[in-house]
């Protein structure tokens, strides 16, 4: 026996409920990565060359020999 909505009202129920705290539980996701990643202290500073030379260096971008010149550039130009 069928009521008024037939089978969607029993078929996607399950499907909305899931979509309904699936939004949930991303928003609650989205609004603490934005509470975390804008309220840094560390982020509001912009990067120096240095630093940017550094963080090269420590990927394995660039080697020591190539690290060391740039840094002794940045130092005659600052």
């Amino acid at each position: 026996m069928m009521n008024d909505f037939g089978w969607w009202g029993f078929g996607f129920g399950p499907v909305y409920m899931l979509l309904f705290w699936g939004v949930i539980i991303v928003g609650i996701v989205a609004l603490v990565r934005w509470q975390t990643t804008g309220s840094s202290p560390s982020q509001a500073r912009e990067k120096t060359a240095g630093d940017i030379v550094r963080e090269r260096y420590a990927r394995g971008e660039i080697d020591r020999q190539e690290y060391e010149q740039k840094m002794q550039d940045l130092e005659r130009r600052g």
